[in-house]
């Protein structure tokens, strides 16, 4: 406190002083050289000497301070401007978990401008273009990516098709993956990629003649491998346009698969689907005989063969294995009504009812009754069929 008092004392002394020596004389300067000429008061001039000797001091604190933080302080130092990348990458990259596309987009196109290895913070903010439905943009960050890192072309080309089926264009996503194939044959992520736009796309020939490299790459296990074999299978029946397509698919088929109840199904469907229930028929004669199947059996009874009356003798050879099957008695009754045996298909509907009280039976058998003119039970038999239907009816009002 004291040190203080004489601090302030000795100022105001020396102001004092000073205050009378401007007072009694201002004093004279002047300074002339080759045509330069300046004049003031001696106080005026000391001043100027003062404030200048103020400024060099300041500005040689500041290059200090620069200096000792290593350039933490100087905006336009490598440090200062790795440390803003860093910050808008942290940032960029915690919008993005949290689903705030424009902050991410803003904060990684920053990162990406100003790291020397941006593959991953272009691609982030693509990803954030996408989501933000700007697809120009997400494609401009990509292309820009590639651009900074020719190496990375593969990575921005998986990152570019998985975008371009995230906003529905899985033809383009097939074009990008494809060439990828091509310049990369048996690169993992490709493949599965490529199988799984294939797959949306109802691709399965393609699926198909993916499956040797899936096979031998092992990136499916065998159960997988042995079910996209079959779906793409069924794909290729279900696809044909024309018989003699569906016949040249059907000719391909390994054995094992021609015997699997699902592709003789499916055979069957698309035979009866292009107008030949009778070669559909024929197709499903030799394996039941072999492998009787009850779903299988349910279509069989739907197909018009050539010779209906051999169709029902060879059916109802059958029911001596399976006397109890409703799926089998149901399909003898369409048979016979095929024939025009009124009495046996009625017969044959109340026996399949007699095992399983099917809605879809009721409704055959009651449409039989109609036609025979028995209305009372037709229409007992219809409001049975309905009661029996799920009951997820919307209520009336």
């Amino acid at each position: 406190m004291i040190r203080a008092l004489l601090v302030l004392l000795v100022v105001a002394v020396a102001a004092t002083l000073l205050g009378l020596a401007i007072s009694e004389s201002s004093g004279y300067v002047l300074i002339a050289y080759r045509g330069f000429r300046y004049e003031s008061s001696l106080w005026v001039f000391l001043a100027l000497l003062v404030l200048l000797g103020l400024t060099l001091y300041l500005l040689r604190l500041v290059a200090r301070l620069l200096v000792a933080s290593n350039g933490a302080l100087n905006p336009w130092s490598k440090k200062r401007r790795s440390l803003r990348t860093r910050r808008a990458a942290e940032h960029g990259l915690l919008d993005m978990l949290e689903g705030r596309w424009e902050r991410a987009l803003r904060h990684l196109k920053l990162a990406a401008e100003n790291e020397p290895q941006p593959l991953m913070y272009y691609l982030g903010a693509a990803r954030a273009a996408n989501r933000l439905g700007q697809y120009e943009e997400s494609d401009n960050l990509l292309e820009s990516a590639l651009q900074r890192q020719p190496k990375a072309e593969l990575a921005v080309a998986l990152t570019h098709a998985e975008l371009q089926c995230e906003r529905g264009d899985l033809e383009g996503a097939r074009d990008t993956l494809q060439a990828m194939h091509e310049r990369h044959p048996g690169h993992h992520q490709v493949l599965l990629q490529l199988l799984a736009v294939h797959r949306q796309r109802g691709e399965w020939a393609a699926c198909g003649a993916l499956l040797p490299e899936l096979r031998k790459h092992k990136l499916l296990g065998n159960e997988e491998l042995l079910e996209l074999e079959r779906a793409s299978w069924r794909g290729r029946l279900s696809q044909s346009t024309d018989l003699a397509t569906l016949q040249q698919a059907w000719q391909h088929l390994p054995s094992a698969q021609k015997q699997d109840p699902e592709m003789l199904f499916a055979y069957a469907s698309q035979l009866r689907y292009l107008g030949s229930d009778a070669d559909a028929e024929e197709a499903l004669r030799g394996p039941l005989k072999k492998h009787y199947d009850s779903r299988l059996m349910d279509f069989y009874g739907d197909l018009q063969g050539r010779d209906p009356a051999a169709q029902l003798e060879i059916a109802e050879g059958w029911l001596k294995q399976h006397p109890e099957d409703p799926l089998l008695l149901r399909a003898l009754a369409r048979i016979s009504q095929n024939s025009a045996l009124w009495g046996k298909a009625r017969d044959y509907y109340e026996a399949s009812l007699g095992f399983s009280r099917d809605p879809r039976t009721c409704a055959e058998l009651a449409r039989l009754f109609t036609r025979l003119g028995e209305h009372e039970r037709s229409n007992q038999l219809f409001q049975e069929g309905l009661g029996l239907l799920p009951r997820n009816l919307p209520a009336t009002t």
